[in-house]
């Protein structure tokens, strides 16, 4: 007969993962260096693309249309990221890369923006764009840092450097934690983690 003073004394056993669904090291290890490849290979090509693409000769109107498509282009993809995530055989590591991916679409689209509306509108800054002083200025007021050797006098340009700050703070607060929920959804679909109703139900 069992004793439930023992019983109820007995330490809780940890939740055993299912040999099922336990990944192997090696394809885990795979997995890791691939996403880690891919998300240099994204970085560097968009990076690539911004430096490479023609940006010159547009109006503060088709500025503001192309930062208003840009803004679409990023929430799609990210949208798709979370998708992937959830389908995902490592949904931890495909968060790292829809991360990366989205953050510097994000970063790019304000870079080129800057400049553009320095070329149509000189003046809109303390001092004429380059590329590079573009996506320098623009790392910096995501990083909050914002050194004061290149500030925003326009009043356009003052706007869209708000929005570059209300957009960042989106990204690494609303955008990091629909990503993680993604990733518990993954992790549910593949039995790692107990769903919410399996974990609440009691044992018979």
């Amino acid at each position: 007969m069992n004793d439930p003073a023992a019983a109820r004394t007995e330490p809780a056993r940890p939740r055993q993962v299912p040999e099922r669904h336990r990944q192997p090291e090696g394809p885990r290890r795979r997995a890791r260096v691939a996403v880690l490849v891919r998300a240099a290979l994204i970085a560097t090509g968009l990076v690539t693309v911004y430096y490479v693409l023609p940006l010159d000769g547009r109006s503060t109107g088709g500025t503001s249309a192309l930062l208003v498509c840009g803004l679409l282009v990023v929430v799609l993809v990210f949208w798709w990221e979370v998708q992937a995530i959830t389908h995902s055989p490592f949904p931890r590591l495909k968060a790292v890369e829809a991360l990366a991916a989205t953050l510097v679409l994000f970063l790019l689209l304000f870079a080129g923006t800057y400049f553009l509306l320095e070329h149509s509108t000189p003046g809109s800054f303390s001092e004429p764009l380059t590329k590079t002083d573009s996506l320098y200025f623009t790392l910096t007021t995501f990083a909050t840092v914002g050194y004061g050797d290149i500030v925003a006098r326009s009043q356009t340009g003052r706007v869209l450097t708000m929005l570059q700050m209300a957009g960042g703070l989106l990204l690494v607060g609303v955008a990091a934690r629909i990503l993680a929920g993604a990733v518990q959804a993954g992790l549910r679909r593949r039995g790692h983690e107990p769903s919410e109703d399996s974990s609440s139900r009691p044992e018979g």
